[in-house]
């Protein structure tokens, strides 16, 4: 039996070497308490029922949840760039900005923070799903309306998908006792009102 010239063993690893390694394309929750699983176990909270979600329709897919109880815009600008490096996602869904309304933080420089974290997004080749929030009405409408304005004015200016409301159809009595906080009962629909946004975004 012949053995192969080394040059032709060297050229065949070389090629397969080359070829691409297919690995689960990462999904990023960059977020706050809401999405850290707040007062649940984190097995109910709506990342993991995305992931369990997406397992079944869209396996090429892995959500990395990267969210911190807490967290505000400001925050998630100074540590955007060592998620990007660590995660490399394929989307991020950016789901901040609560906490900083919540302290009455001005909302142009709410604005700016997830601007910023949405252009370094954008830079890193990754699509963006942005998603609102809105404010207690004692806040004042004034403030609330411009709050609420402020992710669709991102939106249209980046040109990305936006979710308006994450909690839309979740109901009064599906929040924990702080009434800021959905309850586990609610995660199935967070979950439902990501994915429909998201879909469009898995390719």
């Amino acid at each position: 039996m012949k053995t192969l010239p080394l040059k032709i063993i060297l050229l065949v690893a070389a090629l397969w070497l080359s070829c691409p390694v297919y690995a689960a394309k990462n999904i990023l929750v960059f977020g706050d308490s809401l999405s850290a699983g707040y007062g649940i176990a984190v097995a109910e909270s709506w990342p993991t029922l995305l992931q369990q979600k997406l397992a079944r329709s869209h396996p090429a897919y892995r959500v990395v949840n990267a969210s911190i109880s807490g967290e505000t815009a400001q925050g998630g600008r100074q540590r955007i760039a060592g998620a990007l490096r660590q995660h490399r996602p394929a989307v991020v869904i950016v789901e901040l900005g609560a906490n900083d309304g919540l302290r009455g933080f001005n909302v142009a420089d709410i604005e700016a923070n997830l601007g910023n974290i949405i252009e370094e997004i954008l830079a890193a080749r990754a699509s963006v799903l942005l998603v609102g929030m809105r404010m207690p009405p004692n806040y004042g409408m004034t403030y609330t309306m411009q709050f609420e304005k402020m992710y669709r004015t991102l939106a249209e200016k980046y040109r990305i998908r936006l979710l308006p409301y994450l909690f839309e159809g979740v109901a009064p009595g599906q929040f924990q006792p702080d009434n800021l906080h959905p309850a586990k009962e609610a995660q199935p629909q967070l979950m439902r009102n990501v994915l429909e946004k998201l879909k469009p975004l898995l390719r």
